[in-house]
C-alpha cells in the first residue's frame, strides 16, 4: 500500500475499519471495553519466561544486517519507503495492528555535486590544503552510492574567509576563558573546535554569539582513539578520515512549526524567522584538521586544551610563518534545507483490562549513513522484543494495558518525528500514557549496562536487571550471574561502598524520550550498554561516520549479539511490568530521595551565594521534605492490603503514580525554551545533551558573579526559585489522598 497524507491506516486480520489514531480514539469508540471482571487479574509471572525465552540473538543479527545494509538518511527513499515497509510488514506478521503517520518537516542535505570544503586561501586567490569532501572507503562494507558526504544539518550556506581561532570544545566556559583570560577575541574570525563535551548545536550557537564568521568542528584523536590500537577497520576506533555528521538545532522538533505538528494544515515560519544557525558550520576528520592547526600562530593553547595531534596547539588568530598575513581559512558550505516527508510507524496490541492506558516502546529509524549502532542496533532489539510480545499473545497472553511499539522518523535532525507526533497528540498522551521506553543505541560498547530514567522508575529497573542472565561469560565465571551484578560492580553509585546499587542517570535530552519527558511529563527510561570509561573517549569512536557498519558491530562491539539479546530481554521485562502489574511499578519515594540528593549538590554549590544575597533556602528544604512525606503516605496506602476487585481504587492510585511527572511540567517552558518544560530535569542551557537538576534555577545562576546587572540577574534567580518551589509543591499535592486538599497553609475555612 502506498503511503498517503496524514493518517495512513494499515490494519491487519480484519481489525476494525475507520480507526483514526487520535491514539485509538476511533477504535475504542467502535469497540466498547468489556466489563471489568471482579476480582481483577494479577500479573501472570509465567509470561515473563515466555517472553524471555523467545528472544533470539540470531534474529537480532538478521534484523541489524538488513537495517544497516544501505545508508538511510531521513527524508530519502531507503528510510521512508524501504525500511517503513520492512518494519510495517514485520509487525503485521507478528500480529500487531499497524499505522504510519507522515509529517512534512524541514530537513537538510549537502550538495553532493558541490561538496562542503575547507581550504587555505592565499592572497593571489589560490586555494591550498583543501579538505577531503568525502570519507575514504576503508573496507568493502561501506561502499554505496547512497552515502551522503560529511555535513551538519541546518548549517548556513555560503563562503566565508577569515583568520583561524582555536576554541577548544567551544563551550561557554571556553569562550569566556579565551576572551577574558587569554586575550583572544574570536569575533570576525573562523573558529575551529574539537567535538565532544557538549552538543554540536550548542557549539554553533555560542560561536555565533561570540561573533565567529564560521565554525569548523573536528574529532580530535585524544577523544576518539587510543594510541596503542590501530583505528578502523582494524578496531572500532576512529580513523583520521572519519567525520561526525549531526544536526545543529537546539530547539528540537520541526524548525518551521514550533509547538505545533507539521501537518498539511500547519502555518509555517520562514527560515529566517527561526533560531537556526546564521553561520556556516562543517565537520572534518583529524587528518584534515591537522593541516590547519599545525600552521596556526598566536600563543600556545593552555595545557588542558591540548589534543592528541602531534603538533603544538596554538590559539591564533591566523597562521604563522610564510602564511602569516598572506593566507586565510576559507569555508565553502553548500548545505541546503528543504521540506521533506518523514514517517512514524506504530504497531500496537490493545489491552484487555485498561485499553486506554498506553505503554510505549520506541526507537528512531533514520541514520546519517549505515547507522549500525545509531540507531539500528536498538531497532533490531526492539523488533525482537515485538516478535516476542506477538508470540506471547498468540500463545494466550492477554496484556492488561495497550502496547505500542514506535519507529520514529527523522530523529537525527532533532527528534522531528517524535516531537511532531507528541505535539499533535499531547492532550491524549498526557491523559493516557503510562511510560515511554527508549531503545536507541542499545549497545555501543561491551563493558557495562548504563541506564537513564526519571527517578520513579529506578526501582523497576533494578528489579528487572536482577532477572536477566549476564551476557558476559567472564563475569559469570567470577560469580556475577545477572545483568545487575556486572552493572553494580562496574558502575556503582557509591564507589567506596561494596553493596552500592548501580548508578542511574537522569534524563535530559539526546533521543526520542525527550518530547515525552519535556513536553508532556511522561515517565521514561533510556537503555544502553557502554564502553569502559577508563578509555576516556567522548562517544563510541565512529559515531555518525561512514564507518558505523554491520561488520563493526559484529566484529568489535557485540560478537554473537549476546549483549543486545540481554538488553532486549531487560526492556521486555520492564515493559511487561508496566503492561501487566495491577499497581504500576513506580516508586515516588525514590523520586523524593533523588530530589533530596540533587538539592544537596545544588546547596553545596550555591548556598553561600544565596545567603549573601538574602535568599532563604529553608523553603527549598521544606518543599522537598513535604514532597517526601506525601510520597511515603501514598506508598503506605499502596503497601496496605488493597481490594484488588475495586477497579476504581486501582485506577485512582495508578493515576497518582502515572501523573507525577506531569506536575513538574511548566507550560511556559524553561526560560525561553518552550519545548523544554520539566522544571526538575532538563538539559542545561548550553548543552542540550546533559541533564541538569533544577534547570531553570541553575541556568539563572550561570556565571552570575561576572554579570554587571546584578539586580536584574538576582531578580531572575528569585523568579526561577519561586517557579521551582511552586512545582514541587504541586507535585506533592498530586500524591496525597483525594481529600482534604492541602496547600501551603492548613487553614480551617
Amino acid at each position: 500500500m502506498s503511503v498517503t497524507r496524514h493518517a495512513i491506516i494499515l490494519l491487519t486480520g480484519g481489525a476494525v475499519a475507520g480507526i483514526v489514531i487520535g491514539f485509538l480514539i476511533g477504535w475504542f469508540s467502535n469497540n466498547p471495553e468489556p466489563a471489568a471482571a471482579a476480582p481483577l487479574p494479577t500479573a501472570d509471572p509465567t509470561v515473563s519466561k515466555i517472553l524471555m525465552d523467545e528472544i533470539n540473538s540470531d534474529k537480532i543479527e538478521e534484523y541489524l544486517q538488513y537495517l544497516s545494509s544501505e545508508p538511510h538518511i531521513a527524508g530519502r527513499d531507503v528510510d521512508e519507503v524501504k525500511l517503513v515497509n520492512y518494519i510495517k510488514d514485520l509487525w503485521n506478521d507478528f500480529g500487531f495492528d499497524v499505522e504510519v503517520h507522515p509529517y512534512d518537516v524541514l530537513l537538510s542535505y549537502p550538495n553532493q555535486e558541490d561538496s562542503n570544503l575547507i581550504s587555505i586561501l592565499l592572497e593571489n586567490g589560490t586555494e591550498i590544503e583543501k579538505s577531503t569532501p568525502f570519507e575514504k572507503v576503508l573496507d568493502e562494507t561501506q561502499e554505496s552510492d547512497k552515502v551522503v558526504n560529511p555535513f551538519v544539518a541546518y548549517s548556513a550556506t555560503g563562503d566565508v574567509t577569515g583568520n583561524l581561532v582555536y576554541v577548544n570544545y567551544a563551550r561557554v566556559e571556553d569562550f569566556i576563558r579565551l576572551t577574558r583570560d587569554l586575550g583572544v577575541d574570536p569575533s570576525g574570525h573562523v573558529c575551529i573546535s574539537r567535538y565532544g563535551r557538549i552538543f554540536r548545536g550548542s557549539k554553533a550557537s555560542l560561536a555565533q554569539e561570540y561573533g565567529c564568521k564560521g565554525l569548523i568542528i573536528y574529532s580530535d584523536p585524544i577523544d576518539y582513539t587510543v594510541s596503542w590500537v590501530n583505528p578502523y577497520p582494524d578496531s572500532w576506533f576512529l580513523p583520521g578520515t572519519g567525520a561526525q555528521r549531526g544536526n545543529l538545532q537546539s530547539y528540537k522538533g520541526d524548525p518551521l512549526t514550533p509547538q505545533y505538528p507539521a501537518l498539511d494544515t500547519a502555518w509555517r515560519m520562514w527560515e529566517n524567522e527561526t533560531s537556526l544557525p546564521k553561520i556556516p558550520v562543517t565537520p572534518i576528520g583529524y587528518d584534515d584538521a591537522v593541516k590547519y592547526l599545525e600552521k596556526m600562530g598566536g600563543d600556545d593553547a593552555p595545557e588542558d586544551w591540548i589534543g592528541g595531534l602531534s603538533i603544538t596547539y596554538k590559539l591564533g588568530p591566523g597562521f604563522e610563518g610564510d602564511l602569516n598575513n598572506t593566507g586565510q581559512i576559507k569555508m565553502h558550505i553548500t548545505t541546503k534545507n528543504e521540506i521533506a516527508t518523514t514517517h512514524n510507524i506504530f504497531g500496537y496490541i490493545k489491552g484487555t483490562v485498561e485499553p486506554d492506558r498506553y505503554v510505549l516502546i520506541g526507537n528512531h529509524r533514520d541514520a546519517w549513513v549505515f547507522g549500525a549502532v545509531d540507531p539500528s542496533i536498538g531497532t533490531s532489539a526492539m523488533l525482537e522484543m515485538s516478535r516476542s510480545v506477538g508470540n506471547a499473545v498468540k500463545k494466550g497472553w492477554k496484556p492488561r494495558r495497550t502496547i505500542i511499539f514506535c519507529s520514529w522518523g527523522a530523529e537525527e535532525y532533532g527528534y522531528l518525528g517524535t516531537t511532531e507526533w507528541v505535539e499533535e497528540f499531547q492532550k491524549l498522551l498526557s491523559s493516557r500514557s503510562v511510560a515511554y521506553l527508549n531503545i536507541d543505541i542499545s549497545v555501543n560498547g561491551n563493558y557495562s549496562l548504563t541506564m537513564d530514567a526519571l527517578p520513579n522508575m529506578n526501582g523497576l529497573v533494578y528489579e528487572s536487571t536482577k532477572l536477566i542472565p549476564n551476557p558476559d561469560q567472564d563475569e559469570v565465571a567470577e560469580g556475577r550471574t545477572t545483568l545487575y551484578d556486572t552493572w553494580a560492580n562496574r558502575m556503582p553509585k557509591e564507589a567506596a561502598n561494596a553493596d552500592s546499587v548501580p548508578e542511574i542517570g537522569t534524563l535530559g535530552a539526546g533521543s526520542d524520550f525527550t518530547p515525552f519527558v519535556q513536553i508532556t511529563g511522561i515517565s521514561a527510561v533510556d537503555v544502553g550498554y557502554t564502553w569502559d570509561p577508563a578509555l576516556d573517549i567522548r562517544s563510541y569512536p565512529v559515531y555518525h561516520s561512514v564507518y558505523e557498519t554491520f561488520e563493526l558491530v559484529r566484529k568489535y562491539i557485540d560478537p554473537g549479539f549476546r549483549i543486545n539479546k540481554a538488553v532486549a530481554q531487560l526492556m521486555t521485562e520492564i515493559a511487561r511490568r508496566l503492561i501487566d502489574d495491577p499497581i504500576l511499578p513506580f516508586n515516588c519515594v525514590d523520586y523524593g530521595e533523588k530530589l533530596k540528593e540533587d538539592q544537596e549538590v545544588f546547596k553545596s554549590a550555591y548556598a553561600q551565594l544565596f545567603s549573601e544575597n538574602g535568599i532563604d533556602l529553608t523553603r527549598f528544604d521544606d518543599a522537598i521534605e513535604d514532597f517526601g512525606i506525601a510520597a511515603k503516605q501514598l506508598h503506605a496506602r499502596i503497601d496496605a492490603p488493597l481490594d484488588t476487585s475495586d477497579a476504581l481504587l486501582l485506577r485512582s492510585i495508578n493515576d497518582q503514580l502515572m501523573y507525577l511527572d506531569r506536575a513538574f511540567i511548566d507550560m511556559n517552558g524553561i526560560g525561553e525554551r518552550i519545548n523544554f518544560r520539566h522544571v526538575i530535569y532538563a538539559p542545561s542551557l548550553h548543552n542540550t545533551y546533559a541533564s541538569s537538576a533544577f534547570p531553570g534555577l541553575s541556568d539563572s545562576l550561570f556565571d552570575i558573579e561576572a554579570d554587571p546587572d546584578q539586580q536584574g540577574r538576582w531578580r531572575e534567580v528569585e523568579r526561577q526559585y519561586s517557579i521551582l518551589l511552586y512545582h514541587i509543591g504541586s507535585a506533592a499535592s498530586t500524591l496525597r489522598d483525594v481529600y482534604p486538599i492541602r496547600g501551603h497553609s492548613n487553614l480551617n475555612l
